[in-house]
């Protein structure tokens, strides 16, 4: 599903204006930075947020932890009391998904090792 970054920007714009905070208060209340603030209210650049990042502004802002990460990928978003739910985004799934990579990475670097091994003896019955 794709991200919708223009919606988390509106959520946080609405509520930061109902609530009456400037950006440098909600920055400050989160523990994230100012400019990573800005980046994500006027939505100028697009990249992937750390999980820890939403959270923190969905708690400042008085939502529940998994909020924006709800807006962002076109969900209902939780009420405040409703528990958390583990959504695979655990430190477990992500040592996981580098062990895959890692993975990955060690057969092409066996392929590799076998191609070149080909070529020097390629070279050396040519000498």
């Amino acid at each position: 599903m794709a991200e919708d970054w223009a919606a988390v920007a509106k959520a946080i714009n609405a509520r930061v204006n109902e609530l009456g905070w400037l950006q440098r208060e909600l920055a400050q209340r989160s523990h994230v930075s100012q400019a990573v603030v800005r980046e994500i209210q006027h939505h100028v650049v697009e990249r992937r947020r750390s999980p820890r990042t939403l959270e923190s502004l969905s708690v400042a802002l008085g939502w529940h932890p998994q909020h924006l990460d709800a807006v962002l990928h076109g969900r209902r978003p939780p009420k405040p009391a409703d528990p958390v739910v583990d959504r695979g985004d655990t430190v477990w799934s992500r040592v996981d998904g580098l062990e895959r990579r890692l993975d990955e990475i060690t057969d092409r670097l066996d392929d590799l090792q076998a191609t070149l091994s080909q070529v020097l003896d390629h070279v050396r019955r040519e000498r």
